[in-house]
């Protein structure tokens, strides 16, 4: 395969402060090719294990999660940025994995089918083997549910590889793993670089890749596992819309809207980043989102309480100063005083912003953003708002605030996107499968979805008596 032979070292720069918080060694291929040994001899045994005995180790994992919360939420701050006290994802991945428990049992159950009196048929799934999983930093812990607890739920092996802005989160996963039981070589974690992860695709080593990041990694995943017929599940970027109608419940809409665009500083892939709203409420929509955003204060994430800290480094904040500056040069107008370099925090810091005047010739409305830049475009009616929402390379998800409760889920099943909502926006539901379409990926994650796409449907044909 090619591998890196030798000791390679790599940091992560703190968006903080710009200080050097860690500096970690890539695994040489003399290590990746012991953790491949491990796994694939981990692998007969762990899918003989009981289907409640495995459900009993990951239930503990997320119990041994939660117990090291105040530590991995001091990593997620200085890693990545966010606020300490926003920072804390432990909770939801245990969540996961108990909400996984609870449909295991019915979902990895064998599947009868018509039968004979001499011929038993049915459909029993099992693990498809060994899988790499690639997660992204903006939720470092909480998207360990999807990427480890849900293959090894299903009898898989994981060797697992972090972005390289959150590599101490994998190291914390990985020794909580093993205090909760978990047998050596099932679960493991690698530091590794983009060029040996794209060998290790490429060479076949892998029964299946589970990646959650960009686009632009998606497609190289894609392009290394072909040819190889290696399973590709990628959750990828999105360009999320919401509709607000002349019907909308302002006052309960507008808090929800701000919080989809600026969470997490608008770094999650189904954060809000085009806003259309009705030209009869527009003004009045502007005023009241404006006067929301304001309350949105941005900050020094450790040492104070801001709602907003840095973007994940200098060099996305400067992107995301760009497609802004470049949208106000073609005729858009920021309605908020300042952004976080400009108050004087640092490069990184970018405080949430409010453009109006917002259409589909500007690369703001096109290209993904990750970063807290609500932007409002005024359309005509039902019909111009639909266009436009389908009018993207993403199809993530996307939301409709009305309180035409039979208009609105007939316009949300003429939108292209993974997920749908009325009357809520930027979040991921547990108990729904969870993908896009597009650009956005393929395959889903969650509950019973997430558990059938780590499988694949063993056929039994089973006859009793021959003759």
């Amino acid at each position: 395969m090619n591998l890196h032979p030798g000791a390679r070292t790599f940091s992560v720069t703190s968006p903080v402060d710009g200080s050097t918080y860690v500096t970690r060694f890539y695994a040489d291929g003399t290590a990746i090719e012991a953790a491949l040994t491990r796994a694939r001899a981990a692998l007969p045994s762990w899918r003989r294990v009981p289907l409640a005995e495995r459900l009993a180790i990951l239930l503990r994992f997320g119990e041994e999660m939660k117990a090291r919360a105040a530590p991995l939420a001091e990593m997620v701050a200085w890693q990545i940025g966010r606020p300490l006290w926003q920072a804390d994802e432990t909770p939801r991945l245990a969540l996961i994995g108990q909400l996984l428990a609870d449909v295991a049992p019915e979902t990895l159950a064998d599947v009868p089918y018509p039968s004979d009196e001499n011929i038993r048929r049915y459909a029993r799934p099992v693990a498809g083997g060994l899988h790499l999983s690639i997660c992204a930093w903006n939720y470092p812990t909480a998207m360990l549910g999807y990427l480890i607890t849900a293959p090894l739920a299903a009898g898989n092996v994981v060797v697992f590889k972090h972005s390289p802005q959150t590599p101490l989160i994998a190291e914390v996963a990985e020794e909580a793993f093993r205090a909760a039981g978990g047998p050596e070589g099932v679960f493991q974690s690698l530091h590794l670089d983009h060029a040996d992860a794209e060998r290790l695709i490429a060479s076949g080593a892998f029964n299946a890749v589970n990646f959650i990041g960009s686009v632009n990694g998606g497609r190289r995943v894609h392009a290394a596992a072909a040819g190889t017929f290696t399973q590709v599940h990628l959750e990828l970027g999105g360009k999320d819309p919401t509709y607000v109608r002349a019907d909308a419940d302002l006052e309960a809409a507008i808090p929800q809207i701000a919080e989809g665009a600026y969470s997490n500083a608008g770094q999650s892939c189904c954060s809000v980043e085009r806003i259309y709203v009705d030209q009869a409420i527009h003004d009045r929509f502007v005023d009241a989102l404006v006067a929301e955003t304001a309350k949105w204060t941005v900050g020094h994430p450790i040492g104070d309480k801001p709602m907003v800290g840095p973007v994940v480094r200098a060099s996305a904040a400067d992107t995301i100063r760009d497609l802004t500056e470049s949208a106000v040069r073609a005729g858009a107008r920021r309605l908020m005083p300042q952004d976080g370099k400009a108050a004087g925090l640092g490069a990184a810091y970018i405080a949430p912003e409010v453009l109006v005047g917002v259409d589909h010739g500007m690369p703001i409305m096109r290209d993904e953003l990750f970063g807290p830049v609500a932007c409002i475009q005024s359309v005509g009616g039902d019909d111009e708002a639909l266009r436009l929402m389908n009018d993207s390379d993403f199809g993530l998800s996307a939301s409709i605030w009305t309180q035409d409760i039979d208009r609105g889920v007939a316009l949300l099943d003429e939108v292209e996107a993974g997920t749908v909502y009325l009357n809520r926006c930027d979040h991921a539901d547990l108990h729904l499968p969870w993908g896009g379409i597009k650009n956005s990926g393929l395959g889903r994650t969650n509950g019973r979805a997430g558990l059938t796409e780590a499988t694949a449907a063993k056929a039994y044909h089973v006859r009793s008596v021959i003759g």
